[in-house]
């Protein structure tokens, strides 16, 4: 495991905690806030090794026995709470994990840590539960909580609770991460950062994955002849697609991608800017053949299909309406 100093971006989320570390000002809750892949969870983990460090500096040491416990997961006085039901939390998961167990001080370590992904999820019977200790917790517990979106969540949580929101990390910091630490080629890594919108997590994914380059290249074919396309290729195509039927939010994202690549140059003439450089010449045939109406119909009509598939409509059906518009304009 890497370090803060290897984390991408949250540069004030990192301060802040090593600022707490450094003060001794320790708060009892804490709520790392933000999308799944964002860094949630290795922001927790180094925390909680750093509170634990036998060295006492406001980064893990990684050598010393409690650094080399937490590194193996098996750390007493670091406590992940897990839950039986998929998509809840319950109030017997709290009540068996945290209430029941703070009460017992730590075995070797200076703290007792609960680490609570998917806090999100906890039902309010269980969030009530947590209410009680985070209101009274003995001196040497620290709970991190983990959301994806932490306004689902009480109030009363939330206001006793230090909220670290995790932003969106800067495109060029994610391309040159992929870069360096993953060897992704520089086309390739510029593409995973577009896509991943800030998400270092769903950047490396996408990087890595071999489906998401398959699944590019189709498209990218596709967008190229779908000018010349008869009904019956269409009806093909759609027969194509529905292997990605699982990535359909990236295969969206894609096309939308494509096509502001195609706006962004029909309204600049700068091929500089595009994130599909190596898809100039199909961008610039598009851009001669297409109106600007006709392309933002095109981008509002991605938009009306993924609502449509959200909405569990027809998969066939959403997807030859979506490319025939994309052909008719």
């Amino acid at each position: 495991m890497a370090g803060f100093k290897d984390i991408v971006g949250h540069e004030q989320i990192i301060w802040h905690l090593k600022n707490a570390v450094s003060t001794g000002k320790i708060s009892h809750a804490y709520m790392f806030n933000g999308e799944q892949g964002s860094g949630k969870k290795l922001l927790a983990n180094l925390f909680a090794m750093t509170l634990q460090c036998e060295e006492g500096g406001t980064e893990p040491c990684m050598k010393c026995r409690s650094c080399r416990q937490a590194l193996t997961g098996n750390h007493p006085d670091i406590i992940r709470v897990s839950h039986e039901k998929p998509n809840t939390i319950g109030v017997e998961d709290i009540r068996g994990q945290v209430n029941g167990d703070i009460q017992i001080r730590p075995y070797n370590g200076k703290y007792k840590i609960y680490i609570i992904s998917d806090a999100d999820r906890m039902t309010v019977q269980a969030q009530n539960a947590i209410l009680k200790t985070i209101e009274e917790p003995p001196g040497y517990a620290v709970l991190m909580l983990l959301a994806n979106n932490a306004d689902m969540m009480l109030p009363t949580i939330l206001s006793r609770c230090v909220r670290l929101n995790l932003k969106a990390v800067k495109d060029g910091d994610i391309k040159e991460y992929l870069m360096k630490n993953m060897q992704i080629p520089d086309y390739q890594a510029e593409i995973s950062a577009a896509f991943a919108q800030g998400n270092v997590g769903k950047a490396v994914k996408l990087a890595s994955s071999d489906k998401f380059n398959e699944m590019k290249q189709d498209v990218l074919e596709l967008l190229r002849y779908m000018d010349r396309m008869e009904l019956y290729e269409i009806m093909d195509a759609v027969k194509r697609i529905n292997a990605y039927r699982e990535d359909m939010d990236d295969l969206l994202d894609l096309l939308t991608v494509w096509f502001r690549d195609v706006l962004l140059f029909k309204a600049t003439l700068d091929a500089g800017s595009l994130i599909f450089k190596d898809e100039l010449p199909a961008i610039q045939k598009r851009a001669r053949t297409s109106s600007y109406e006709g392309l933002e119909e095109i981008i509002r009509a991605i938009d009306r299909a993924r609502v449509r598939l959200k909405a569990n409509v027809n998969f066939d059906l959403v997807l030859e309406l979506l490319l025939l518009t994309i052909k008719e304009n």
